[in-house]
């Protein structure tokens, strides 16, 4: 079955990602990078690495991530002096 990638922050989700939504998130990803579904024997290693690698950065991009003006009812952030 495809899943497509889905946004993973608020507004889009009411709560966090989870470490579920993260990893399917990569794992499409690598897949459609890849070109392949389910890698060969001799590419699972660095398959599962790149997995591995993008759920990573998925997660500080996300722990990072600033949203201003809140819509959608979304948390709003505001600067300070």
């Amino acid at each position: 079955m495809c899943r497509s990638i889905k946004t993973l922050r608020p507004p889009v989700l009411p709560e966090e990602a989870t470490d579920e939504d993260i990893r399917a998130a990569a794992l499409q990803y690598v897949r459609k990078v890849s070109g392949f579904r389910v890698p060969a024997a001799h590419n699972r290693e660095v398959f599962d690495q790149a997995v591995d690698e993008v759920a990573e950065a998925t997660r500080k991009l996300l722990a990072g991530i600033e949203v201003r003006g809140g819509g959608r009812g979304g948390p709003v952030v505001t600067q300070e002096a």
